[in-house]
């Protein structure tokens, strides 16, 4: 399978570029996959990411943006466009930001498959927040490249609520709930001793300037630090792009303040030294914009989370069982009280560490991206399956009808035939590492669906004998004196079957196992209910309580 992922990529510090690498890294590991990466322009000195493919098509703020996406896609033919979008994505110039919005309605236009994993609504953004003056111009706008968005093939979004605006409000069924995932290969088990010892370090994370703000963090640690003059702060990250230099303005107003520490830009090596080392991260921002990377962060080091109290994290905290504290949005005296009640509260401070860390077990990134394929896979297939029924319903005198199927269907029956899913099948599991080396709870499955029990005694079909309800099955088992014995499918063997029954199947004399090369298996004749079904809907194989045998 070929796929096109549409995205800000590093070493680009465009909104998303983490969470498109992460996306990127797993899709790069499956074997079956040819991925390019769509990524936004840097400068010629730039390094990229080893081991991936990427071309550099698009700019920010760029107006010609949508034609030169559009004109790689065609070039390279994908059989998926996977665009990893906010809506400013594009460009901070609204005009060309939405014009961005369209590429992929122009990809899906032009054949390919399209899917948009949409971060964020225009319907729940405070645009005040983000310096918007013309917020009723920009809700027409958004609701516009909203509808355009929802004409991918697929769309997913990252919050129930989300969802729920998307199918009321835009009427759309083509949109699906996905886990956010976590920005790291996999979680790591909080290292209590690197936390208050000596002092308490808490974390700020994030792009801050627009409505992820500062002040109200200083302001509250502040407070805080008259009541435990052992506790830091540690603010990370760097400005918003619609923000530059705040960082450096605030770094100004507490350059005499050592208990308050700026670290900038974090490289994705020093993410898990600076989570594992910091006793809590807050979030203190004014409004949100979806689902929270860095509360993901903070969950894959089991750190515990602090936030304001707004709908959105309320929202993800409550659907993905994240340990969060809130506080009333704006209350610096409010968030520091917070603050201490959790810092001087260790078994509180281990508890939810723990809860957040195994909250992150449950979304790792590849298993969000393996959804992501099997979505991708299942979707084709039935296209390719509409094409065929099409073809199915026009007359048999039809001239050359197999020929014009097959070149209707060219695209979509060899991206068929290329699945990305990763399939483990029955004979690679070990059975050492199943429980007791049984394999699905019956004992040892073979190849052949025939099990044994250890006797010697083998059969074949499913008996009703499991459950006392069969009328007419066989039993097979040696012994010693090489009979068989016929019975009924019951946990007691039943009695005999009668006379007239008797000549619908010759058994031979069966002996011990080691004597003969196997074992001749007969289906006796009888009524409704003499067989009956396994576990996948067909004639199985199926035990008695007694050990002996049913077919």
């Amino acid at each position: 399978m070929k796929i096109c992922l549409v995205t800000t990529f590093p070493p680009s510090t465009g909104g998303l570029s983490e969470y498109g690498f992460h996306i990127a890294r797993e899709l790069q590991r499956n074997p079956f996959l040819d991925l390019i990466v769509l990524g936004d322009e840097l400068p010629q000195d730039h390094s990229e990411p080893e081991g991936f493919n990427v071309k550099r098509c698009w700019s920010f703020d760029d107006p010609r943006t949508i034609f030169r996406l559009s004109k790689a896609i065609r070039e390279i033919k994908p059989d998926v466009v996977w665009f990893n979008l906010l809506f400013s994505t594009f460009g901070r110039n609204p005009v060309v930001a939405f014009s961005g919005l369209m590429a992929p309605l122009l990809a899906r236009l032009g054949g390919r498959y399209t899917h948009v994993t949409l971060h964020h609504l225009m319907d729940t953004v405070e645009l005040k927040d983000v310096g918007v003056r013309h917020e009723t111009l920009y809700r027409a706008a958004g609701a516009v490249a909203t509808r355009m968005i929802l004409l991918s093939n697929s769309v997913s979004v990252l919050m129930p609520g989300y969802r729920k605006i998307l199918n009321d409000k835009y009427g759309r069924d083509n949109v699906h709930l996905r886990a956010h995932g976590l920005l790291a290969r996999r979680p790591e088990f909080p290292d209590f001793s690197r936390r208050g010892n000596p002092e308490h370090r808490i974390l700020a994370f994030g792009k801050w300037g627009t409505y992820k703000r500062l002040e109200l963090m200083t302001e509250a640690f502040g407070l805080l630090s008259a009541r435990m003059p052992h506790a830091k702060l540690v603010i990370a990250g760097g400005d918003h792009p619609q923000a530059a230099g705040y960082i450096d303005a605030m770094k100004r107003q507490h350059a005499g303040n050592p208990r308050i520490e700026f670290r900038g830009y974090i490289p994705e090596s020093e993410l898990a030294d600076l989570f594992q080392s910091s006793t809590v991260a807050v979030m203190p921002y004014s409004s949100s914009t979806g689902c929270s990377g860095v509360a993901h962060l903070a969950c894959a080091f089991g750190v515990p989370i602090v936030s304001a109290d707004l709908s959105d994290f309320r929202q993800m905290g409550q659907s993905e069982e994240l340990a969060i504290d809130f506080y009333p949005p704006g209350d610096a005296e409010g968030l520091s009280d917070c603050l201490f009640g959790l810092l001087s509260d260790l078994d509180k401070q281990v508890s939810m560490a723990t809860q957040n860390f195994s909250a992150a077990l449950r979304m790792t990134m590849p298993n969000v991206v393996q959804k992501y394929l099997r979505h991708f896979e299942l979707q084709q297939r039935v296209q390719t399956l509409r094409h065929i029924s099409r073809f199915r319903r026009l007359p048999r005198w039809m001239p050359s009808k197999s020929l014009l199927l097959r070149f209707m269907t060219r695209n979509s029956l060899s991206w068929a035939r290329r699945s990305a899913v990763l399939h483990t099948p029955m004979s690679d599991i070990s059975v050492a590492a199943l429980l007791n080396s049984h394999n699905d709870g019956r004992g040892q499955l073979r190849g052949t669906r025939l099990a044994g029990d250890g006797d010697g005694a083998f059969f074949r079909g499913t008996a009703s004998g499991s459950n006392g309800n069969g009328n007419s099955a066989l039993h097979i088992a040696p012994n010693g004196h090489g009979n068989a014995s016929r019975g009924k499918g019951s946990e007691d063997g039943g009695s005999p079957k009668s006379s007239d029954q008797e000549h619908s199947a010759k058994i031979d004399t069966v002996g011990p196992l080691d004597q003969q090369e196997r074992v001749p298996l007969f289906v006796v004749g009888g009524g409704a209910g003499d067989t009956g079904e396994g576990q996948d809907g067909t004639r199985g194989a199926g035990a008695r309580g007694d050990g002996t045998l049913g077919e």
